[in-house]
């Protein structure tokens, strides 16, 4: 018995191979949508995938092409090909506004954006089409039952973007301690930070950044900025402390104030 079931299980394979191959060649439309359909239906994603790939056109403007092109569609998603499937899914809604499957291919096309979207520190125009995509799927959703998740993953995506602006506003900041002028751009770009993110979890952090790069530009700068540039250092210093009264910066914070407040004595006297 235990020889014969690894054997029936070889020859069912080998029969469904045979049986896929020979409906893959086949010009029967028909017989290949219910190979598909049942295919789908198995798990079997990648043979079903080809086989709404021969048929999707001959669909086209039919009663069964709705169904054809939202499994068509999601088998692209099945396996993981992200780009053709948020491809897919676009057409579907575009085609079938009135669907029943609407609200699913619009999320599962944002979705599969979402998917796509790279690690923080490359390119994000995948990124910036996922959020849209999501973004428009809750404005226009709002009672559906996919709505928390698109909600969760608008936030991941945004927290993404985030990050990318605030590490290239903290790469500024690190370059400034070889080229002072450098600072400048820390400062501009950490202010940006600041006012387009006010709901960021690198927001204190873009506060604390902006103080270490205005200090150091301040305590280098010439006789005839000096002054200038130890106030802004000092403000941003209390903007840091009224926004974050216990802010996790309060040594360093704390620290630089005093090298600021140490300048400050040679224009008091």
């Amino acid at each position: 018995m235990r020889l014969l079931l690894p054997l029936v299980a070889i020859i069912l394979l080998f029969s469904s191979c045979n049986e896929y191959q020979k409906v893959l060649k086949s010009e029967d439309v028909k017989v290949k949508y219910d190979l598909a359909e049942r295919k789908y239906n198995e798990g079997d994603f990648k043979r079903a995938n080809r086989l709404f790939e021969q048929i999707a056109p001959k669909y086209a403007g039919k009663p069964q092409g709705e169904r054809v092109m939202f499994f068509f569609a999601d088998s692209y998603f099945q396996i993981g090909d992200y780009y053709l499937s948020g491809y897919q899914f676009e057409r579907f809604v575009k085609s079938y506004p009135n669907s029943d499957k609407i609200q699913q291919a619009s999320f599962l096309g944002a979705k599969s954006y979402y998917e796509l979207s790279p690690r923080y520190s490359l390119d994000q125009t995948d990124t910036d089409k996922a959020l849209s995509k999501l973004q428009a799927f809750i404005n226009t959703y709002p009672d559906s039952e996919y709505f928390d998740e698109a909600n969760k993953m608008a936030a991941e995506l945004t927290t993404k973007k985030e990050r990318k602006q605030f590490e290239i506003a903290k790469q500024f900041d690190k370059l400034g301690e070889f080229d002072f002028y450098v600072l400048i751009s820390a400062i501009t770009a950490l202010d940006n930070f600041i006012t387009e993110n006010p709901g960021s979890i690198y927001r204190e952090d873009a506060f604390y950044y902006k103080l270490k790069s205005s200090t150091n530009l301040a305590l280098n700068s010439t006789p005839n900025r000096k002054k200038e540039r130890l106030d802004d250092a000092v403000a941003a210093y209390n903007a840091l402390k009224r926004s974050y009264p216990e802010t996790k910066y309060a040594k360093e914070a704390d620290d630089l104030y005093k090298k600021l407040m140490n300048e400050m004595q040679d224009f008091s006297k």
